[in-house]
């Protein structure tokens, strides 16, 4: 059976941890290295990385943090931010990456999804999606959640598993550091249109919020979530604890039985 996976989220701003509510007032929280030597060593399944100002500013990714935090962890890291071509795919991948996920580059240029997923393989392409509600209907954003696009996010998202992307990661920018739980909704109205693995954003406020999480939607693959981790109200070995008596597979942490 495969295991449920759990991600720690780092949103780096100016080479700090931050965290935010409803992507709004963010707030430093701590080292991205320090953090993810952290995560590493106690149990996460996975590390995301997201440079959260870099598609906003028009710049590249922050490489020197991105390479520290790859040569500290030993689990597989996902990197975002301020990736529009292929030539950012290959920087970020040889600082230490093993997947890229592509949000506003893919937007303004769809086909950077499928020439990524010829090059590096379908694996290492990540679709992430901030979405809202707008007028009754899932809506697109880009630049960080800052920009209503005008797509529907999950045609958008059905038609990005066609291009090319391995994995979708789904940002609820209305439950995002609300933490009163996942937006069950969107999440199941993405799963209903996609085969591959889909991850959940936006919205964990205890333990309690996987299991419904999980339970609810079988068919998950993956929790994400920043601020319970970062501030200790959730760790990591008690979630899992929690999940496996559940019933809900996951990944044992080295060193417990």
């Amino acid at each position: 059976m495969i295991t449920k996976r759990i991600i720690p989220c780092l949103d780096v701003k100016n080479g700090r941890v931050v965290k935010g509510v409803n992507f709004q007032g963010v707030a430093d929280v701590s080292s991205p290295v320090e953090l993810a030597k952290y995560y590493s060593d106690n149990g996460a399944d996975e590390l995301v990385f997201y440079d959260i100002t870099a598609s906003f500013e028009g710049r590249a990714l922050f490489c020197d943090i991105l390479k520290e935090v790859a040569s500290t962890i030993y689990i597989p890291l996902t990197v975002g931010g301020g990736i529009n071509t292929v030539a950012d795919f290959d920087r970020v991948l040889k600082c230490g990456a093993d997947k890229v996920s592509v949000n506003s580059g893919a937007i303004a240029n769809p086909d950077l999804i499928e020439e990524a997923a010829k090059i590096y393989g379908n694996q290492c392409v990540v679709l992430s999606c901030d979405i809202k509600r707008v007028d009754g209907q899932f809506r697109l954003f880009a630049k960080g959640g800052r920009v209503d696009t005008g797509i529907d996010a999950i045609e958008w998202i059905r038609q990005g598993e066609a291009r090319g992307a391995g994995e979708v990661v789904v940002n609820s920018i209305d439950t995002d550091g609300v933490k009163k739980g996942f937006d069950i909704e969107m999440l199941q109205a993405v799963s209903d249109v996609v085969t591959i693995p889909v991850i959940a954003s936006g919205g964990a406020g205890c333990i309690g919020d996987f299991v419904d999480l999980f339970k609810t939607i079988p068919t998950m693959d993956a929790g994400l979530a920043a601020s319970i981790f970062h501030f200790g109200e959730v760790k990591i070995s008690d979630l899992k604890d929690k999940l496996a008596d559940e019933g809900i597979p996951v990944r044992k942490i080295k060193g417990k039985n």
